[in-house]
């Protein structure tokens, strides 16, 4: 067929020249690779006491918005979830003043892995980014594929009617007849009737 290539798809955690830490230093080199907008490098491989490393720190150039990265080749795991968290919420405390963000990046996300982390979306602004590795004779080219965004729930106000009160002072002033105000109103009770047989 004329035009089209046949892509080959390669496992980075099972490739002999590429790995996690060439894997950062592509990201950081252009972060924009990530499709999350301006983002400039704050800090890699950075120590949070007794957690572990957060793999790397991404900020918005311009505005106060913070992406917390954790980067894991192959499937996505429990661990990777429970770290990525644990980063997020370390670091939303530490910098309050910034809007922040957990990332989780794999390169296998699997539907139980989406399960679990909707169950969070709404209430922790997290995404999950699928990378895709494309080996081609230049060398490998990667693709970044958000496949959960975050979800901000909003305020009641905002996504539903406010109605009046219906009770009988309104349709007394609003919807009532003359002949309705005349009828009166009595509390009836009705029996059901038990059946022998």
């Amino acid at each position: 067929m004329s035009g089209y290539t046949k892509l080959k798809i390669v496992s980075l955690k099972s490739h002999p020249n590429y790995n996690e830490v060439w894997l950062q230093n592509l990201i950081a080199s252009d972060p924009e690779i990530l499709g999350l907008g301006s983002l400039v490098v704050k800090d890699r491989e950075r120590t949070h006491r007794g957690r572990g490393r957060l793999d790397m720190l991404l900020q918005d150039e311009d505005s106060v918005g913070r992406y917390e990265i954790e980067i894991q080749l192959g499937a996505s795991d429990e661990s990777h979830i429970i770290r990525t968290i644990e980063y997020w919420d370390h670091e939303r405390k530490l910098y309050p003043q910034y809007e922040h963000t957990a990332v989780l990046i794999a390169e296998d996300i699997t539907s139980r892995f989406l399960n679990v982390v909707s169950l969070f979306n709404g209430h922790i602004p997290i995404m999950a980014l699928q990378l895709t590795a494309v080996e081609t004779p230049e060398g490998v080219g990667i693709v970044f594929t958000r496949v959960l965004d975050t979800v901000k729930l909003g305020l009641v106000d905002e996504d539903e009617t406010v109605f009046d009160i219906t009770d009988r002072t309104y349709w007394e002033k609003t919807k009532a007849s003359p002949a309705m105000l005349l009828w009166p109103i009595r509390s009836t009770r009705y029996a059901v009737p038990s059946h022998r047989i």
